[in-house]
Formats: C-alpha cells, structure tokens, sequence
C-alpha cells in the first residue's frame, strides 16, 4: 500500500451555541467502517493552509460566512482509506459561524463516495457518542476550548497511527 503525505487544514467550526460541525465519513464500499471528522482537508498548489481551510470548508459544507481564528491543534496522523495510506501533518483552526445550515458545493469523487453528511454535536453529545470521531480527544479537547478559550500556542496532540 502506497503512502501519501498531505498537509491539511481542518476547521473546528462553532455555530451560535457553541454546537462543533462534523462530517460522517465512512469507507468506500464499506459503510459500516464509518467515523466523524472536522471539515478540511489537503493544501492546493501554494495556498496557505488559512486558504485551504476556508476553501475546504465552502466545499464541503457551502458555509463561506465565517470568522476564521487561530490554530489551535497539530496534530500527525497515519491511517489506511480507500487502499491507500495516508500520512497527515494536520492543523485545526478555530472558527465561528452563524450560519447552520450545511449543502456540499464541491465534494471530489472520493468525498462523493466516503461522506454521508454532517451534524451539529454539542460538547455533551460528543462526551456521550458511542461512534468514532477524528482526533480520538475531540470531546475533552472541545470542552477545554469553551471552558478556556484558544490556547495562547496551538497543542500538539500525540501521533495517531490507525
């Protein structure tokens, strides 16, 4: 299995009652592998990853109305989809929103076939979820955020190797 290295720009976006927006991912032609990650994805070109963060964001979601902040995590990540391995150097910015209501506006042909929508999830219903959800500490990381706002440097979280 061949290895791809991508940088990636997510976005932990907050709606007016501080609900996080995840997508429901699952693996093609296996939707009961499934998971929920933050929007986001892989830099374009020389595009910064503010730049692939807004974009990413108005593809996969159509919600372009945000205040982007700072970032607040970096994480690496290594894990298998779609017959291939991917090794991620990924970086979470915090953003706000108001608008709520979500319609993709330009999923690639692999997006089309891995994601099965998005939700709204307050702190609680992610400390509750009994499913899977990329980084593995969204719900404490979450609730720390809104107990203490943005961290004064962004965190590393620990290497995740699936």
């Amino acid at each position: 299995m061949s290895a791809e290295s991508r940088r990636v720009a997510r976005v932990v976006l907050l709606d007016p009652q501080d609900r996080v927006l995840l997508l429901h991912g699952f693996e093609p032609g296996d939707p009961g592998n499934a998971w929920w990650f933050t929007p986001g994805g892989g830099l374009e070109g020389e595009e910064t990853r503010q730049e692939a963060a807004l974009r990413e964001l108005a593809e996969e979601t159509g919600i372009t109305d945000v205040e982007l902040g700072p970032v607040l995590w970096k994480r690496l990540c290594s894990f298998p989809f779609d017959g291939r391995r991917w090794n991620q150097d990924e970086w979470y910015f915090l953003a706000r929103t108001a608008q709520t209501a979500t319609a993709p506006t330009a999923f690639t042909d692999l997006e089309a076939r891995s994601i099965a929508g998005s939700r709204w999830w307050t702190s609680a219903e992610l400390l509750a979820a009994r499913e899977t959800v990329y980084p593995t500490r969204l719900a404490e990381l979450l609730r720390t955020l809104l107990d203490e706002g943005p961290p004064r440097h962004p965190l590393v979280l620990a290497p995740e190797i699936v």
